[in-house]
């Protein structure tokens, strides 16, 4: 259980660092007088967001093989990152 847990807990903290989420959170942040409520309002929706992908993984599981799936998220995380480098050197910003 606590391997999963660190697994998760570290793919998961990775992944978030300097994305979207984390940087429309710190300009709400700068704007906020309570910074106490948006770290809970951004807190509760990445556990909003975690609850439904561990609810559909759950789902999907009874139908895909766990090993599928992860091979499926490998390559679209491998499709998207190619897709990122590509545009970061074509100049284009979307």
């Amino acid at each position: 259980m606590w391997q999963t847990f660190a697994t998760t807990f570290l793919t998961v903290f990775l992944a978030e660092l300097g994305d979207k989420t984390q940087l429309a959170t710190l300009g709400l942040s700068a704007e906020a007088k309570s910074k106490l409520a948006v770290f809970l309002g951004s807190a509760a929706a990445l556990v909003a967001t975690s609850l439904i992908a561990v609810l559909a993984g759950s789902v999907i599981a009874k139908t895909i093989p766990p090993v599928w799936l992860q091979r499926g998220a490998a390559v679209l995380f491998v499709v998207l990152g190619v897709w990122t480098f590509w545009k970061s050197f074509s100049g284009g910003a979307g």
